[in-house]
């Protein structure tokens, strides 16, 4: 089979690679083969000896390949950034990939770095796909190096690498998160109005519009609590604000929900609890319970001549509406009518004599007390007590004149009842002595209608005999005592004294009823 003609670039080419020597027919190679560019060669060889005689052979040359061609690979698609909540298998990448040499120097395989998310899968011939394996978070992680690296089989083997660089976009799948699950803030009351009280601080760990926080106030769970006038939050930061004065009196603590949403679609939003205790100040005097000061009549305490030094007098009462050391009261004497003869006791009020009593001390006395707290300032209150000095509880006392003017003067229903009072212990007396009166008058006509005598036997000069006209079957003798030397005529007690009779007559039954005169001593 004859050689096919070799066109002249191709005669060319053989004569750029090959030579041969002009004697001994040696063949040698004068430039490097490419066994991609020209696989086989064909070379005509002619001898002519001295003669001029000619031969002709012709010489098949192969070039076998080596591996000297590294893979290549050919992005045709990349998708980035990606959302976070892509599902699996889900197309990043398309490529391809090609060796020039052949055989096994020729065949490829194709990896990625492992722990990817990230799966590679072949489609046809030389193709391959950058899939996701499972869902990603851009919180965890916002990008992606991943190297895809193509080895071919050949001996040594080479490799190629090609770096793609795939984004992950954000998803609004995180609501916002405090730093804390409740705060508490401190306030004093009397505030300022619009005074800075604390804030609350939320994170959010999307990205964009997805992480822009806004704070809100919650409603109350008390809807009688006007808390918009109370506090008022700044939207953008979380900074809370007083917005009038606070009263620890009237409220001591204070308790709302904040939200905080995102700026997401849709909207993402957490809670906390915020407790604003509001702290005491001073602000409260010391309130005197007992002995009320209120313009009546000055209340009197009696104390006996015979007491012993510490001798409960009385005890001052007093409270205070703030707390702590606030409210912690302390009693002092300011100031009394005659100088270490009482004391009071600090701590519980307690007003007791300091010494015992003697008869040139005065009957009345007049102590000013003075009530007050540990605040800062402290704050106080003052009291009057008016004591009056007694031979014994069982004798009665007059009230201080002046006591009792400035109660008349004080109270004009206080008069109006000492008027009405002794009105009717007037009438009540008229009354008595008209009833004793009419009883005379009656006895005396009996005994002399009826000729009754008065029964024999001695009877003591200061009683009555009263016979004939009562309700009684034997004769009775009462005694009156009045109260002595207090001018108030009062009743002391009422008994019955039975003398002893001489028999009466059993055809005459006559009853006898003794009345002692009325007498004051």
């Amino acid at each position: 089979m004859e050689p096919r003609e070799k066109s002249p670039q191709q005669i060319r080419d053989i004569r750029k690679t090959f030579e041969i020597h002009p004697v001994s027919g040696e063949v040698h190679l004068k430039a490097l083969l490419d066994f991609e560019l020209i696989q086989s060669y064909v070379i005509n060889i002619e001898a002519i000896d001295g003669g001029s005689l000619t031969g002709k052979s012709t010489i098949l040359i192969r070039v076998l390949d080596v591996n000297d061609n590294p893979p290549e690979i050919v992005i045709t698609s990349l998708t980035s950034p990606i959302p976070e909540n892509s599902s699996p298998e889900k197309v990043v990448a398309v490529f391809g990939v090609r060796d020039q040499d052949s055989e096994d120097n020729g065949k490829m395989v194709c990896s990625i770095q492992d722990n990817l998310p990230f799966l590679l899968k072949p489609t046809f011939k030389n193709f391959y796909t950058l899939v996701t394996e499972r869902p990603l978070d851009r919180e965890t992680r916002t990008e992606y190096n991943i190297t895809i690296t193509v080895t071919d089989l050949g001996t040594p083997r080479l490799k190629t690498e090609h770096n793609i660089t795939v984004l992950v976009s954000d998803v609004n799948d995180n609501a916002p998160a405090f730093t804390q699950t409740s705060y508490t803030l401190f306030v004093r009351e009397n505030n300022s109005p619009a005074l800075h009280i604390g804030g609350v601080s939320a994170t959010d760990r999307d990205a964009g519009a997805n992480a822009q926080v806004t704070y809100s106030l919650l409603p109350p769970h008390d809807p009688q609590l006007p808390l918009a006038s109370l506090v008022s939050i700044n939207a953008d930061n979380g900074q809370l604000f007083a917005l009038r004065a606070l009263d620890y009196e009237a409220l001591r603590v204070l308790e709302f929900g904040v939200r905080a949403a995102d700026r997401g679609s849709p909207a993402l939003s957490s809670q906390a609890l915020v407790r604003v205790l509001v702290l005491d100040a001073n602000d409260n005097s010391p309130f005197v319970l007992y002995p009320l000061q209120n313009g009546s009549a000055p209340c009197t305490e009696l104390v006996p001549r015979a007491a012993e030094p510490g001798y409960l007098v009385s005890k001052v009462v007093a409270v205070d509406g703030d707390s702590g050391q606030n409210a912690w009261l302390s009693y002092q004497l300011l100031k009394a009518t005659e100088p270490g003869l009482f004391s009071v006791w600090a701590h519980n009020g307690e007003v007791r004599t300091a010494r015992l009593l003697s008869e040139r001390d005065a009957a009345k006395h007049r102590l000013l007390v003075q009530v007050r707290d540990n605040g800062e300032p402290p704050l106080s209150a003052s009291v009057t007590l008016h004591v009056l000095l007694v031979d014994g509880f069982s004798q009665p006392y007059l009230p201080l004149p002046e006591a009792a003017v400035d109660a008349a003067q004080a109270d004009p229903l206080t008069v109006y009842l000492v008027i009405a009072l002794a009105s009717v212990s007037s009438l009540f007396l008229f009354s008595v002595l008209a009833f004793v009166a009419v009883k005379l008058c009656r006895r005396g006509r009996a005994a002399w209608v009826g000729g009754s005598s008065v029964p024999e036997g001695h009877f003591p000069g200061h009683l009555l005999d009263v016979s004939g006209t009562g309700t009684l079957s034997q004769n009775y003798q009462y005694e009156v005592c009045l109260a002595g030397d207090s001018g108030t005529r009062e009743f002391k007690f009422l008994k019955p004294v039975i003398p002893n009779f001489p028999p009466l007559n059993t055809e005459r039954e006559e009853s006898h009823i003794f009345l002692n005169g009325f007498g004051f001593n």
